[in-house]
């Protein structure tokens, strides 16, 4: 059989040939062939939402064109940057495996200048929870070590209070578990979920806001802790203030302990940070290499430590030398940049329902009220805006004709010149749509 790699490359040249080449420059772009072994194609793409978009929208497209070359009956594996790492590491010892899924700890989080407040008042709350700092509020874009702090907090405390509830939750998956609650009739074992933990830990807080139901019964659950001296820490990607659809009272108390801010780490630490990853792994990195890294990923730290990873599956799986000529090569796509992935026009409605609180069926059906009316309208323009899709096939997510979308851009336009409040919609939808990117 011929060798993965062009298997591979057949696979697309198949699909853009059948398909349309905007299909594989925006899905298939940054994919590696990592190995074909009992019947099982193994791919590879360093982003955790592309992998998604590939196991969910492109299969089809890949088993089409696997059967049009020879591959019937091969099944097919997608890796992000955390399988690929463990794909490479089965061979080890459970002790070894353990270590790896201890990694969120104090010790394991480089400090540097973009940081050193974060970690601190962290440190301060893990040693004295609901002491210190109640509530503790870390925020900070995308992939600077947001959740690593929370973890490390969650993992100190559990070490010295053994008997401590504690509880961590996303703020959409709150939403989500709340939405199942009422629709079960099981509001009293989430409230009792949630309202009886020693530490809480929600990440994302972002996500509620707009959510009316999410909100209130948030507010509750933060009152029952915080008058009960539970410790409570919260992640976000902008400060409370910068939510506009976050109610007042909540904000408030946000403020009430400490919000503590995380910049994209500065040369110095990004060096220390692939030093620091390559030395927990085992891996020996020529100082060129290091630099090269540091050098080409500044803004964040989930990529330079998935960047490591990254070069050592490529040496264990494929043998290659660690070289700059190498490693420049083989992790070049860890390079793009962000502005490279595309939404998906799922993605793009369900943020602007989850921002006006509406259900999906409301924004593609055919109310005409107002508040449905603009969301609909935000939602085409984003879509327009933020994909590659065209008149028709937006108005299609939402059973409308190009003119339909036409006349909603061109209201957006208008709007976004002279509205403040559409403004505000517009930027705080994109940035929690660029948040799961």
């Amino acid at each position: 059989m011929a060798s993965p790699t062009y298997l591979w490359a057949k696979i697309l040249a198949y699909i853009e040939q059948r398909h349309n080449s905007v299909l594989v420059d925006t899905w298939f772009d940054d994919v590696d062939v990592v190995d074909l072994r009992d019947n099982i194609l193994t791919i590879y793409t360093p982003n955790e939402y592309r992998k998604n978009i590939l196991e969910t929208q492109c299969m089809g497209y890949i088993t089409e064109a696997m059967g049009a070359n020879g591959l019937q009956g091969v099944k097919v594996q997608i890796l992000d940057v955390d399988g690929l790492f463990e794909y490479s590491t089965r061979n080890r010892t459970v002790d070894e495996l353990d270590a790896i899924r201890q990694e969120f700890t104090f010790d394991n989080f480089v400090v540097g200048s973009s940081n050193r407040f974060a970690h601190a008042a962290a440190e301060a709350v893990a040693k004295m929870p609901a002491e210190a700092y109640n509530p503790l509020l870390i925020y900070g874009e995308s992939g600077l070590g947001k959740t690593h702090l929370l973890y490390a907090i969650a993992n100190t405390i559990k070490a010295d209070h053994p008997n401590y509830h504690i509880v961590y939750v996303k703020g959409d998956q709150f939403t989500n578990e709340l939405i199942d609650a009422i629709k079960n009739g099981k509001n009293v074992e989430f409230r009792n979920k949630y309202r009886t933990a020693d530490l809480f830990l929600m990440d994302d807080i972002q996500f509620i806001a707009g959510r009316e139901s999410t909100q209130e019964e948030f507010f509750h659950t933060f009152n029952t802790l915080f008058e009960a001296k539970k410790q409570i820490v919260l992640t976000s990607d902008r400060t409370p203030d910068a939510m506009s659809k976050l109610e007042d009272r909540l904000k408030t108390r946000f403020q009430w302990g400490l919000l503590a801010d995380i910049q994209p780490p500065d040369y110095e630490t990004r060096v220390a940070i692939v030093e620091k990853k390559a030395d927990n792994i085992g891996l020996n990195l020529p100082q060129d290499v290091v630099e090269f890294v540091a050098n080409n990923i500044t803004s964040n730290v989930r990529q330079l430590e998935g960047t490591v990873n990254r070069i050592k599956a490529y040496r264990d799986i494929d043998g290659m030398e660690i070289n700059l000529t190498n490693i420049s090569r083989a992790i070049k796509d860890m390079f793009r940049g962000k502005e490279k992935l595309l939404p998906t026009p799922d993605l793009i409605i369900g943020e602007v329902c989850a921002y006006y609180d509406l259900d999906e069926s409301v924004i593609r059906g055919t109310a005409r009220d107002k508040k449905t009316a603009e969301a609909r309208q935000i939602a085409m323009y984003l879509i327009r805006t933020l994909t590659n899709l065209s008149q028709d096939d937006t108005g299609m997510e939402f059973g409308k004709d190009h003119t339909t979308v036409l006349h909603s851009e061109r209201k957006m336009d208008r709007l976004m010149s002279t509205d403040t409040g559409i403004q505000t919609a517009v930027k705080e939808i994109t940035a929690n749509i660029n948040s799961k990117l």
